[in-house]
């Protein structure tokens, strides 16, 4: 006898499961997301994918060999740098990012390069083959062992792999994949939850490395329930602007290597490249004698980069102030014009203030608070900022400086590109003595910084 249909209630943005519809769900506290979704049952799943199930057995944890993970390099330096070294075999990765900013673009040329090491397939839900080879031909890659597939239901992508045997599955996009014997639409989250979950067990059965390519909501982040990036080993994030030329790529979960790590690409009319020396390409075109500019030394990962911070500060026109930040928290930005008025006395309530940082950067780290502060200073003052003096520090709500990590790195990197003089908390003298060929100006509050730099 066949079984009863059921009725549950999934939640759009955490996947979490009710009985009867909520208009919040109990989980994330969303508003208006329980969509009805209708089961077919326990016996529902006739996929391919059912053979996995039971392949292994219990094993004693010391017969389990020691032997490091095979890890298999990409061919692109910047992307093998936030994995750790490269993919490991049998892994599940996940990029996300917004719609144009080259996730496809990426694993495209990556697959280029892996498919020197072992056969690549590359399914295709959303384009054509002959869309893929406009693609492939503008980026220059023509290679027999890169194999496309345009197909978006789970049984067929798994027949293909199983036939194929390549060592690299690409899944272009996980929202467009589908499974015939569950009742909802692809791109829902019951699809995408049993869709990944399937995928990862071939990855983990069969040692196939399978990269997933995930849209993100309006919000920026992942759409689907947040299971999904609990269920891969890697979750890598593509930042930045579309009309901007540089890329950010960010780990956000990595199971095999460090999460700080941050690759930097340029896009241009061949793809992407790996940008060797990011600090450089970042100041370059920086204004000399213009007001309003402060550079910072930030710390991503295990790198040190320079990122140009500007500030505009004008009088306001209005009843009330504006207040604008690109690529800094907005909050975070607010709080800092706060105490540059309360502590050293910058009447900023009447002046609209915005801060920028170049290159389509986001930074979120507390050292770039020196720098905004000080950029703003020297909009309201008027007062340029040396061509080869940088800033790094936390600011506390007393105006006071406090000391950051990897000072020693973020100097050898202003020393590297020519920068002669640094404003940074006195809390980081200790960590700094054996630095040389630069002058430190070490500061206790911002009213010393700021006199200090201008």
């Amino acid at each position: 006898m066949a079984a009863k249909a059921k009725a549950i209630y999934l939640c759009s943005v955490c996947g979490h499961e009710s009985p009867k519809w909520l208009g919040k769900c109990p989980s994330c506290g969303a508003w208006n997301t329980l969509s009805e979704y209708h089961t077919q049952g326990p016996a529902k799943t006739r996929t391919l994918a059912a053979s996995l199930e039971g392949a292994g057995k219990p094993v004693a944890l010391s017969a389990i060999s020691g032997e490091r993970e095979l890890r298999v390099s990409t061919g692109i330096p910047e992307l093998d740098r936030v994995l750790g070294g490269g993919m490991v075999v049998g892994s599940l990765l996940l990029l996300s990012g917004e719609p144009g900013i080259g996730k496809s673009t990426l694993l495209l040329q990556a697959s280029q390069s892996l498919c020197e090491q072992t056969p690549v397939l590359y399914i295709t839900g959303e384009e054509s083959l002959p869309q893929i080879k406009l693609r492939a031909d503008r980026l220059g890659i023509a290679s027999e062992r890169v194999f496309i597939y345009s197909e978006t239901q789970l049984d067929a992508i798994l027949r293909a792999a199983d036939s194929l045997e390549p060592g690299v599955l690409v899944v272009d996009s996980v929202q467009t994949v589908y499974n015939p014997d569950i009742a909802s639409a692809p791109g829902s989250v019951t699809q995408v939850r049993e869709c990944t979950m399937t995928l990862m067990r071939y990855a983990k059965t069969k040692g196939v490395t399978i990269l997933l390519v995930g849209h993100v909501n309006k919000d920026g982040e992942i759409a689907g329930p947040k299971v999904l990036e609990h269920m891969v080993d890697t979750v890598l994030n593509f930042e930045g602007e579309r009309n901007a030329a540089y890329r950010i790529l960010k780990s956000e979960k990595n199971r095999f290597g460090s999460t700080h790590e941050t690759g930097v690409f340029q896009m241009g009319d061949t793809g992407l490249t790996s940008v060797d020396n990011p600090s450089e390409a970042l100041l370059s075109g920086r204004p000399e004698g213009a007001h309003g500019s402060c550079v910072v030394a930030t710390l991503e990962g295990t790198r040190p980069l320079l990122a140009e911070v500007q500030a505009l500060v004008t009088k306001s026109a209005y009843g009330s102030a504006r207040r604008t930040a690109s690529g800094l928290d907005y909050n975070r930005a607010v709080l800092l014009m706060a105490i540059l008025e309360k502590r050293a006395g910058f009447l900023l309530s009447s002046f609209d203030a915005y801060i920028n940082v170049v290159g389509g950067l986001s930074l979120d780290e507390p050292a770039v608070d020196l720098a905004a502060l000080l950029a703003l200073a020297s909009s309201y003052l008027e007062k340029p900022i040396a061509h080869d003096l940088a800033a790094f520090g936390e600011v506390g709500l007393s105006g006071e400086l406090r000391a950051v990590t990897g000072a020693a790195q973020r100097l050898e990197e202003l020393r590297r590109l020519g920068f002669r003089r640094c404003v940074l908390p006195g809390g980081c003298r200790d960590s700094v003595k054996g630095v040389t060929g630069i002058e430190m100006i070490f500061a206790r509050d911002i009213a010393e910084a700021i006199k200090g730099s201008l």
